[in-house]
């Protein structure tokens, strides 16, 4: 299989990779104390100098940074580097509060996207590919990220952006796209629409696509893959940390391998902060290695998954994260049990109704209520409304079995729930209107 971008460091032994990550470890943590008054006051408060920091061993040692730090730190309270050596600022797509604005300096942009040539390349990409960018440009990570991938690989690089869908069937048909970097639900729409316009799958050239800035399933692969008859791949990145990139699927599609040499992971217990043994479930937490402008040390990620570090068919050694199963913030509590939009999402796909969902959370009198619209598709909407009914009550008792509550369905018609072009809104909490 071997499609490296960087093979002596995607194949490298244990011990010579762990050799890396101490040394850059004892650098980042000197450096962002000696530049970032932030991290100082955090540091000596909780009693740990840089000195204490001797290799990988005394990660734990040190304090974890949380996005409210960001928050409160910005805009330049984390910053390491002077801004005359800063050469851009990305910053995240959420919407409350403050946005997280993060700097780069021409170092960090060539990190990261050497990271994103990596993933190129691990799904099978060459200089003689033709890559389609369809993440959104601009203030999101997404576009700029596989964008300077795609140019270190030396593909032809089409920047679309995201939207104006039609238009990116046209160049995908004229250019003879091969491989095409989006959201999974844009990609879904792009199946959608090419569907509806008579395209099949056959009639254009996509062999890979790399997917994501938003959780997805594996029902929502297979169902992507058949609609643009390619290869469907994962991508994990955080805009704190330099955006997509941070880690990758390769061709075995078995878990995302993480680029270690410049982001440490570790698995912590989000209650007690402690740290778990490889292999547990639990909340992710980065440390950058290699960073100028704004390194993160012990980062809470809020994504809840699994490290595991066995043999991959692709011969990489990296370290692999199984796609995260929910976030410890995004996980809802409804009538005191914990529910993933994850779980709502493969309950639909295994039973053959569309990822295109909205699920909304409200209060009635002191009880929590949970109800679910999943559109149709119109071969399933011409169904009577008696069908229909039988087939939300179907539904019900199967969402009842994954989540342990009782949701109240609601199917609905095709094209109802509105579309996004950028991330998925899938999660209306109504209930914090009440509080």
């Amino acid at each position: 299989m071997g499609n490296y971008y960087q093979q002596d460091i995607e194949t490298m032994a244990p011990e010579g990779l762990r050799a890396i990550q101490s040394e850059r470890l004892l650098k980042q943590v000197r450096h962002a104390y000696d530049n970032v008054a932030y991290y100082r006051e955090m540091m000596d408060k909780k009693g740990v100098s840089p000195d204490d920091i001797k290799s990988l061993d005394d990660l734990h040692k040190l304090p974890f940074l949380t996005k409210a730090d960001l928050r409160e730190a910005y805009p330049y309270g984390l910053l390491a580097k002077p801004l005359s050596e800063c050469v851009r600022i990305q910053s995240t797509s959420g919407t409350t509060g403050k946005r997280v604005v993060v700097f780069y300096t021409a170092h960090d942009v060539d990190i990261w996207e050497q990271c994103c040539a990596r993933a190129i390349m691990a799904v099978g990409g060459t200089k003689e590919d033709v890559v389609q960018v369809c993440y959104g440009y601009g203030l999101f990570t997404g576009g700029a990220g596989l964008h300077g991938g795609s140019h270190k690989v030396g593909s032809l690089t089409l920047p679309m952006s995201s939207g104006n869908t039609e238009r990116q069937i046209q160049f995908m048909q004229d250019l003879g796209s091969t491989i095409i970097c989006c959201t999974p639900s844009y990609a879904a729409y792009i199946g959608e629409t090419l569907k509806e316009m008579g395209i099949s799958p056959d009639d254009i050239q996509l062999k890979a696509g790399i997917f994501g800035a938003e959780p997805w399933t594996e029902e929502m692969r297979r169902d992507v893959e058949k609609s643009l008859g390619l290869k469907a791949y994962d991508i994990y990145g955080l805009t704190e940390m330099c955006g997509p990139g941070v880690a990758f699927e390769c061709e075995a599609q078995g878990g995302m391998h993480i680029n270690e040499d410049y982001f440490i992971p570790e698995i912590i217990d989000p209650d007690t902060g402690e740290v778990l043994p490889e292999g547990a479930k639990g909340e992710l937490v980065f440390t950058t290695l290699d960073k100028e402008a704004f390194p993160l040390l012990r980062y809470r990620t809020r994504d809840i998954c699994v490290l595991h570090r066995e043999k991959c068919a692709c011969g990489r050694t990296l370290i692999k994260m199984a796609k995260p199963m929910g976030r410890s913030d995004d996980m809802l509590i409804i009538r005191g049990v914990n529910v993933f939009p994850s779980q709502i999402e493969t309950v639909l796909l295994e039973q053959g109704y569309t990822p295109n969902y909205r699920i909304e959370v409200d209060r009635a009198g002191n009880n929590d209520t949970l109800d679910i619209y999943v559109e149709l598709t119109s071969e399933q909407f011409s169904d009577t409304v008696r069908a229909i009914e039988q087939k939300e009550k179907q539904l019900a008792a199967a969402m009842k079995t994954m989540l342990g509550i009782n949701p109240k369905m609601h199917l609905v018609p095709p094209k109802s729930i509105a579309r996004s072009e950028g991330k998925a809104v899938r999660v209306v909490d109504k209930r914090k209107l009440h509080d």
